[in-house]
């Protein structure tokens, strides 16, 4: 049974790959798959409704409809939840081709969806009795941006491991997301101050337009079996050995519990919002601002770890991510006025970057070629869903430390639980031991993959 398995996995992963590359030393293939990661990432980082341009405009609607922080925060964290489900699209991308190819089709499917869903919300009249209508038209938006990227991180895994570029892959693709979070805060900023909100949308579907011409004429696909029919009966037990050969991996169940505890911070961007607005009196164009400042440290982080991955041992990737990930949190207890708000938030961003593209190059180290949608999908849904819930629970927390001891205490003591949870990665480091065991002594003692 198990050889049938392996044969089955090793069929799908036949069919896994997007773009025939080269042999030889020609590194155009990876130049130009680099460039389309990127501007698939740039778009990304302006649509997506809970981080990009609409993330402000959508806080700041419910905050003019008197909702408050822990109703605004479990509002994101609704929207968030799409992006929990991401193995249910890695198995779709991996095994059930989809229109005559396995990757293309997906990604047109979906950037049309969002194009089509943002589009609905523009031509939408926004007012406080309609949240709910609101949240259910952009639930479709989130679900197909986050369908886009497991459909393009599995393009991205396939390939760079391929040619040992994990790495460098992920850093051009959020360095080019953080470049669009740059110009989306001062622009979400603006909407936001002048009650502009709705115009937000209307980008939005734009720039999904944009994608979706780019995935059109950039991207090739030598047509798959199943066609445009439905798919073979080969497909489901093709997707279920790749599962059980995945969820067997001791390197996947290590790195999926660290990066659940690590992205588990009840300090969330919402609580930040409201306690910058009510708190603070910051204006929504500095919030706004405040925001590019972070971007822009998110992108010099991540293009200083695309410099220095190759050559930094594994034992200190995992440290330095606990590390950076604790001092993202805690540098928030000298947030109190612009200037400060303005040098937090761009050491902030550094740091966090840095501790983020560690998390996703060792989830990208574990994926088998075969199963690299499904499997990198899974762990990022873990990502996502530990930041989900505990952006609702923080929220929550938040609202009623606030009302027993006031805005201030709060807010520093929810930064102070947020890096407590954060340390708390520390304890899985036995288990990640086990999941990155050295081949040879030799190389042990060169790497220094032991010093965990």
């Amino acid at each position: 049974m198990a050889d049938n398995s392996d044969t089955t996995v090793r069929s799908a992963a036949n069919t896994a790959s997007t773009v025939s590359l080269p042999s030889s030393g020609d590194r155009r293939p990876l130049l130009g798959l680099g460039t389309l990661f990127g501007l698939l990432y740039f778009v990304q980082g302006i649509v997506e409704p809970t981080d990009g341009l609409l993330s402000q405009p959508i806080k700041s609607l419910l905050r003019n409809w008197n909702y408050s922080a822990a109703a605004t925060a479990w509002f994101i964290a609704i929207l968030s939840l799409a992006w929990t489900i991401k193995p249910l699209y890695g198995l779709l991308t991996d095994f059930v081709p989809f229109a005559g190819s396995q990757r293309r089709s997906y990604l047109l499917l979906n950037t049309a969806i969002a194009s089509i869903s943002m589009t609905a919300v523009y031509f939408l009249p926004l007012t406080s009795e309609r949240a709910v209508v609101l949240l259910i038209l952009l639930l479709p938006s989130a679900v197909a941006i986050a369908f886009s990227d497991v459909v393009i991180d599995a393009m991205m895994v396939t390939t760079g491991q391929q040619h040992n570029m994990t790495g460098r892959l992920q850093s051009v693709q959020w360095s080019c997301m953080y470049a669009a979070m740059i110009v989306t805060g001062v622009v979400g900023g603006f909407l936001s101050q002048w009650g502009m909100q709705q115009a937000g949308f209307l980008i939005a579907a734009l720039c999904c337009g944009v994608s979706l011409v780019a995935v059109w004429t950039l991207v090739g696909e030598p047509p798959q079996s199943g066609g445009g029919e439905l798919p073979s009966t080969k497909a489901p037990p093709s997707a279920m050995a790749g599962m059980r050969q995945m969820l067997r991996q001791p390197g996947v169940v290590a790195i999926g519990a660290f990066l659940f505890l690590w992205n588990f911070n009840p300090f969330s961007s919402a609580v930040l919002y409201y306690y910058s607005i009510g708190a603070l009196h910051f204006s929504e164009q500095f919030v706004g601002t405040l925001s590019s400042w972070h971007a822009a440290g998110l992108l010099a982080g991540s293009v200083l770890y695309g410099i220095v991955c190759r050559s930094i041992p594994l034992g200190f990737l995992i440290h330095g991510s606990i590390v950076t990930g604790i001092l993202a949190t805690i540098a928030y207890w000298a947030y109190r006025d612009p200037g400060s708000g303005i040098l937090i938030s761009l050491v902030v961003g550094i740091v966090y970057a840095i501790g983020s593209l560690i998390q996703l190059d060792l989830a990208a180290r574990v994926c088998r070629p075969e199963t690299a949608g499904t499997t990198f999908a899974l762990l990022m849904s873990l990502s996502n869903l530990s930041a989900a819930l505990s952006q609702g629970l923080g929220g929550s927390i938040y609202e009623a430390m606030a009302l027993r001891w006031g805005t201030g205490l709060a807010f520093q003591l929810l930064v102070a639980i947020g890096a407590l949870f954060t340390a708390g990665c520390w304890l899985l480091i036995p288990l990640l031991r086990q999941a990155f065991p050295s081949p040879t002594k030799a190389a042990l003692k060169q790497q220094a993959i032991g010093q965990f």
